[in-house]
């Protein structure tokens, strides 16, 4: 089980683990999770979805710099990270 699972679980996230999840750093990019598709892709939005929901990712410059496994990196300016259903 990944560190971040665990850590979802004691914080009381039990039925959560197939939501994308994400951490984004300022300027550089972010890292998301539990990823298993990729609807949409350009250097001005990329969405993905997981099996419960997905996010919308809205920035400058943004790319791709991994994606296997179900993990993905967005490299770029991201302004705006939400959630969709």
């Amino acid at each position: 089980m990944r560190l971040s699972e665990e850590i979802f679980k004691a914080l009381g996230g039990e039925g959560e683990t197939s939501r994308v999840r994400y951490t984004v750093v300022d300027g550089r990019g972010g890292y998301f999770q539990n990823v298993k598709r990729l609807p949409e892709f350009s250097s001005g939005v990329v969405v993905l979805r997981g099996r419960r929901g997905g996010v919308r990712v809205e920035g400058n410059g943004l790319s791709l710099g991994k994606y296997c496994a179900g993990d993905v990196c967005v490299l770029g300016d991201i302004v705006r990270v939400s959630r969709e259903e």
